[in-house]
C-alpha cells in the first residue's frame, strides 16, 4: 500500500493480530476499517471514536485514500485537544499523520481514569513503533 502523503510503499506492522500500514518516511499510519476499534479494545478502551459528519474547514490539502483513491474527509477527533485526521468517505479506513495516533490514544486512556497495564502497553507500542510524541 502506498502512503497518501509521501506516495511511497508503506510497511506492515502487526500488533495483537492487527495489521497496520506504516510509512517510515512521514511516520503516518493507516488503519483499515475496524482496525482502530480492535486496537482500542486491546487497550481496554471501550469508548468508540466518533467522527463528525461535517468536514473540518482547514487549508491542509486533501489526501487520497490508499485503498479507493477518493479524496478523504478532514475531520477533528478527540477532546479536549482536537486532532485533525483523514477519513475515507467510503469507509475504507483512517489516516493518522505522524504523532497523531499517540495523541488520540493518550486522550482516550486519560478519560478512563487509572491507566491499565494494557493501556500503558498500547501507548508504549504506539510511541516506540510510530514514534509518537508524548
Amino acid at each position: 500500500m502506498r502512503c497518501p502523503v509521501c506516495k511511497i510503499d508503506m510497511i506492515v506492522v502487526e500488533y495483537r493480530g492487527i495489521e497496520l500500514d506504516h510509512c517510515l518516511e512521514c511516520r503516518g499510519v493507516w488503519f483499515d476499517a475496524g482496525e482502530l476499534d480492535l486496537l482500542m479494545k486491546a487497550a481496554g478502551i471501550n469508548e468508540a471514536l466518533t467522527f463528525p459528519a461535517d468536514e473540518a474547514e482547514v487549508r491542509e490539502k486533501k489526501r487520497k485514500c490508499p485503498i479507493c483513491s477518493k479524496a478523504m474527509k478532514k475531520t477533528h477527533i478527540g477532546a479536549p485537544e482536537q486532532v485533525l485526521v483523514d477519513v475515507c468517505s467510503l469507509g475504507d479506513g483512517i489516516w493518522f499523520d505522524g504523532g497523531e495516533l499517540g495523541q488520540v490514544i493518550d486522550q482516550l486512556a486519560g478519560k478512563t481514569g487509572d491507566v491499565s497495564d494494557a493501556q500503558q502497553e498500547i501507548v508504549r507500542f504506539v510511541s516506540e513503533v510510530f514514534k509518537a510524541e508524548k
